[in-house]
């Protein structure tokens, strides 16, 4: 079934195995020329189905190739007829030529998908802003891998999830192509076109910062300690568990960063030493949302309430501010804001309200506090050991608790309103 907090995406008739994008973007009149062919397995009988596009025109679509496919679009989806029924189990692929101005989609959110920058273009997704610029089966829990194909006029560097495996230029155009082998939420698929360039750190992956080249330096500075970062990490959670490690820092400023797959984005406001805890918080995602991914949107302090943790554990293995110190100041705040969100069902209001990140990282503190520092960080270690690339639930985490004795403290503090005292 569709999510319930974004029950007008998704299809749940069908799941996605791969996508292969093939783009070319203008940046000057902001066209998106695309072809997406969709691999996919039917989960029931389909006479037809949906696939999430918004603003873009299908052109031409084909089902297994057969001209006989015809298609309706309508502003959210593009449903698509095969020529015959296809079975339960049955595997098939989906071609759509397309083009148009890719823009962000308005929702409950705010602005969310394709958005143009002054000289480039970028994609924030979540949740629910991939079908701004290619058509897909927008559910958080139907992953797929990816091949994206990404060309651009040729003074701009063409970035996208995944793995580069080429880029070249010819007849005035730069391409690029990456692959993405992991399974990867729509939400997560990222693209990026801007005047960049690049920049290697080796620390326990080598880490591509790719920036305009008047900051080269101030983004040398700001990101200098991304490889011990990575480092504490992967000693605290496991190894670094995606195929690329890749920064984008835009020309300009962005309200907040950005993670996808592998990819973390920041704006040109983010190179002050403020902003580190922002850098850990997207990097942390790797692990918790972009590895140990979510099922449904209802779970989402499972990726934000852990980041935010990793914020704090980061202070402390820097010399900083200790993850104790930090959890009683804002536990201290949260105590004196009204006690009416429950992190484990928010609703799609509040799903990113700053009382998700932060009481699930009490959560997580309340937990070491009880347990101690070895076998906590054994729990995080086998919580993304034992999902790593796959989908969780809250209640996948209860069991991985149940394990130590403390389910009631769990219980307290995310099934239930009043703020529970840190141990």
């Amino acid at each position: 079934m569709s999510d319930r907090y974004t029950p007008q995406s998704g299809d749940p008739s069908f799941d996605v195995e791969s996508y292969e994008l093939d783009l070319s973007y203008r940046v000057r009149v902001n066209r998106l020329e695309g072809r997406a062919i969709v691999n996919a397995i039917a989960a029931q009988p389909l006479p037809s189905f949906s696939l999430d596009f918004i603003g873009l025109r299908a052109s031409r679509v084909r089902v297994d190739g057969d001209r006989r496919t015809t298609f309706r679009q309508s502003q959210r989806t593009l449903r698509v007829t095969p020529p015959a029924p296809l079975r339960a189990g049955e595997a098939f692929s989906v071609d759509i030529a397309y083009a148009g101005a890719p823009a962000p989609r308005r929702t409950r959110w705010g602005a969310i998908g394709w958005e143009e920058l002054e000289d480039g273009a970028l994609v924030a997704s979540q949740p629910i802003g991939a079908p701004t610029w290619f058509p897909c089966n927008d559910r958080p829990d139907d992953r797929a891998s990816y091949r994206i194909t990404l060309r651009t006029d040729a003074p701009y560097t063409p970035i996208a999830t995944g793995v580069r495996t080429s880029v070249g230029r010819t007849g005035g155009l730069t391409t690029a192509i990456f692959e993405s082998r992991v399974p990867t939420a729509t939400y997560l698929v990222a693209a990026h076109i801007g005047m960049y360039r690049e920049t290697v750190l080796y620390g326990p992956v080598p880490i591509t910062l790719a920036h305009p080249a008047a900051l080269a330096a101030p983004v040398r500075a700001a990101f200098a300690d991304v490889p011990r970062m990575l480092q504490v990490f992967a000693d605290a959670f496991g190894a670094y568990p995606q195929e690329a490690c890749t920064i984008v820092i835009t020309p300009d400023e962005l309200e907040i960063p950005l993670e996808a797959q592998g990819l973390a984005t920041f704006g040109a406001n983010h190179l002050d030493a403020a902003s580190h805890r922002l850098v850990a918080h997207e990097l942390a995602h790797q692990w918790f949302g972009n590895s140990v991914g979510l099922a449904r949107w209802e779970d989402i302090w499972l990726n934000e309430g852990f980041a935010c943790y990793a914020e704090w554990i980061w202070s402390e293995a820097s010399g900083g501010v200790t993850a104790d110190h930090l959890a009683r100041w804002h536990h201290a705040r949260l105590k004196g804001m009204p006690q009416d969100l429950l992190i484990t069902d928010p609703g799609p209001d509040r799903m990113f309200d700053d009382v998700i990140y932060k009481r699930g990282a009490l959560t997580l503190h309340a937990l070491r506090t009880t347990i101690g520092d070895a076998a906590f960080f054994d729990l995080l270690r086998a919580w993304t050991g034992r999902h790593r690339h796959s989908l969780v639930t809250t209640d996948d985490f209860r069991a991985l608790v149940a394990g130590t004795g403390q389910s009631g403290l769990l219980e307290q503090w995310i099934d239930r309103l009043p703020l529970p005292a840190l141990p």
